[in-house]
């Protein structure tokens, strides 16, 4: 099929009903940088690099679907949160968003810290040489074995998310001689303005202990009583993809209020407290996300001037960024497969992956942005939505975007900031092979976490 052999959607935005996409662009060519990490460019051709490879070659090299992870700009996201909060606060990566044993090298490498919220995630992090004591444990549901090898390892901080889990670790870490360095999740009935499935710090919630009737403070009580138990803190995390510091102000007021309830009944001053993470990116050019440093600003601000309030001295702050750090690095390449007109709505646009290596839109109903990558075009825009090849009506990857209207099969389109969550939530729906991790620097590129293959599948199924 030519280029221009089939017919386009629509192309106006005046057609559009749902109201979640904005207009085409003026030069559909033209990247947005907000949405690209910042190694990122056109070549000559126009076809887009990163780290100095074009995109062809990659997708030669590795295979499509496959995700490309800009390893400088992860770097340098890094060093940006650790300077902004300084040698007096600490940084802890969320490695739920994304880990590997590379990705722990790195934050090793650059000073960060590493959360993380399960016995897998502990391992890698062990695994790839992260200091036991630069690691927190977080999860509403550890199993004994997890907090026995946290234990053993020696992490950090414990951050305890039930009475029953104050006791089993308290037993544990007795049983072993040690007194574990723990904290305690509150949640402090702040509902950050996201999606419902990722609000985290209402009462009607799987996460913490509320504030609410006075449980976060019996929960204190009960850890300040138990010898094999050093209370350092308390914890909350409100939400994701947050953009408005109004919400962090009010959750760090109530917890501020915790840490003097907490002096006056017991006479001890926690020296910590950590606000989580949760600070959003730009997944389309209508997001605008605040730099570490205005973050940093804000949020030392605000556990200040609440602790002056209170009367009491300003704790250590820490803060969880994942996403933030490692959301905008990446970008998914796709090969496009069928292309299905529908006349007076928009047109279908296949690729070869789909819900299988990006869960988030279906999940989440997020919004990403698209381009043409392989090539430039003159072409009008089109209103497209990109779907994948799963048996799924629900496989979308991009809701509505604009691409050319004379986009054909094997051309190659490019999803931005996909760094966090999507290879960390994907799936083997239908068998789908999970796409490989390739870290780009330099000139140079390498898998950091291999594409799945066939036999993979079968060596699982011992049937």
């Amino acid at each position: 099929m030519s280029r221009s052999a089939h017919p386009a959607g629509p192309r106006h935005a005046d057609v559009l009903t749902d109201g979640h996409y904005s207009a085409p662009a003026a030069d559909l060519n033209v990247l947005d940088e907000k949405v690209w990490s910042r190694t990122v460019t056109r070549d000559a051709d126009g076809a887009l690099t990163v780290g100095g490879i074009a995109v062809a070659r990659l997708a030669e090299e590795f295979g499509t679907p496959a995700y490309f992870l800009d390893e400088s700009d992860f770097r340098a996201r890094c060093r940006a949160w650790s300077e902004a909060f300084g040698p007096d606060a600490d940084v802890f990566y969320a490695g739920k968003a994304f880990l590997s044993r590379a990705i722990v090298r790195w934050l090793k490498e650059e000073g960060l810290n590493l959360d993380v919220c399960s016995g897998g995630e502990l391992t890698t992090a062990l695994d790839a040489g992260m200091p036991a004591e630069r690691i927190a444990f977080h999860g509403n549901n550890k199993t004994a074995a997890e907090i026995e090898r946290a234990v053993e390892a020696g992490v950090g901080r414990i951050v305890l998310d039930s009475f029953q889990e104050i006791v089993r670790v308290a037993h544990i870490a007795r049983s072993h001689g040690v007194r574990q360095r723990v904290q305690i999740r509150v949640t402090v009935g702040v509902e950050a303005h996201t999606h419902e499935f990722i609000a985290t710090a209402h009462e009607d919630q799987k996460f913490g202990i509320a504030l609410a009737d006075g449980q976060a403070a019996e929960a204190v009580r009960r850890a300040l009583g138990l010898d094999s138990l050093e209370l350092i803190g308390i914890h909350s995390h409100i939400g994701s993809q947050i953009f408005d510091m109004a919400g962090f102000e009010v959750s760090a007021r109530r917890v501020v209020q915790l840490l003097a309830e907490v002096r006056d009944e017991h006479g001890v001053e926690l020296p910590e407290i950590d606000l989580g993470g949760g600070l959003g990116i730009a997944y389309t050019s209508d997001d605008d996300p605040r730099e570490p440093h205005e973050i940093a600003k804000a949020l030392s601000d605000i556990v200040t001037r609440e602790c002056e309030s209170a009367g009491l001295r300003t704790p250590r702050i820490s803060v969880e960024p994942g996403r933030a750090i490692v959301g905008p690095t990446a970008f998914t390449l796709y090969e496009v497969g069928t292309i299905k007109p529908l006349e007076g709505l928009r047109t279908y646009v296949s690729v070869d992956g789909g819900m299988s290596d990006n869960i988030r839109t279906a999940l989440y109903d997020a919004e990403y942005s698209v381009a043409l990558v392989s090539r430039t075009s003159d072409a009008e825009p089109m209103l497209v939505r990109v779907v994948g090849k799963h048996c799924e009506s629900g496989d979308i990857v991009v809701k509505d975007a604009f691409l050319p209207a004379d986009l054909a099969p094997g051309d190659l389109i490019a999803v931005p900031a996909t760094g966090a969550y999507c290879r960390s939530m994907a799936s083997n729906y239908n068998h789908a092979l999970r796409p490989p991790v390739v870290a780009v620097r330099d000139g140079e590129a390498r898998v950091i976490v291999r594409r799945e293959t066939e036999e993979d599948l079968l060596r699982l199924d011992v049937g």
